[in-house]
């Protein structure tokens, strides 16, 4: 495959990436915001307590759409290491999402519902471009083997064809 049509491929395979992130992770926002919005208005929390528990129902959930939807096909033989992982970086995305809300709720005094939404929306899109990096670099990692034959193959594309050992050694008698 050429230089070009490889860069086409990896391209296209991120895309692909970008997108079952993005059904994943929009449908994990909705999650997130109708869980807040429901523990605000039924509850007592205050908003960023509301907040953190809505978070957490949305890692839970985005956690099996990751899992079994966008990265299937990625390594699943260290479960346990992938589930520390996920969640490690998840408490970190939990803290930039709700670290946000914190300081315009408690800083700048913005609690209206209006700019509660509005920062908790804002604060999930700050933390998702830090998961997506995270989720795809240390925890729904390739598996090797795969890369390995993709860069086999290119590789074969691009060599020319060695002649069979029997055709090198077989020459006609000439004395």
């Amino acid at each position: 495959m050429s230089e070009p049509g490889a860069l086409r491929m990896r391209l296209a395979l991120l895309g692909r990436e970008v997108a079952k992130f993005g059904v994943v992770g929009g449908i994990g926002v909705l999650v997130n915001l109708a869980a807040f919005n429901l523990l605000r208005h039924t509850t007592d929390l205050q908003v960023v307590r509301a907040s953190l528990v809505a978070t957490v129902v949305a890692i839970a959930f985005n956690y099996v759409g990751f899992r079994y939807f966008t990265y299937r096909d990625r390594d699943k033989s260290g479960r346990t290491k992938e589930m520390t992982l996920f969640l490690l970086f998840s408490l970190v995305g939990l803290v930039i999402e709700n670290g946000i809300l914190y300081a315009a709720t408690y800083g700048l005094g913005w609690n209206s519902p209006l700019a509660s939404n509005f920062f908790k929306f804002f604060g999930i899109g700050v933390a998702t471009l830090f998961r997506f990096w995270s989720y795809r670099t240390w925890v729904f990692r390739a598996l090797p083997a795969k890369e390995a034959v993709q860069t086999a193959e290119s590789f074969l594309e691009q060599s020319e064809p060695v002649p069979p050992r029997q055709a090198r050694r077989r020459q006609p008698d000439h004395v």
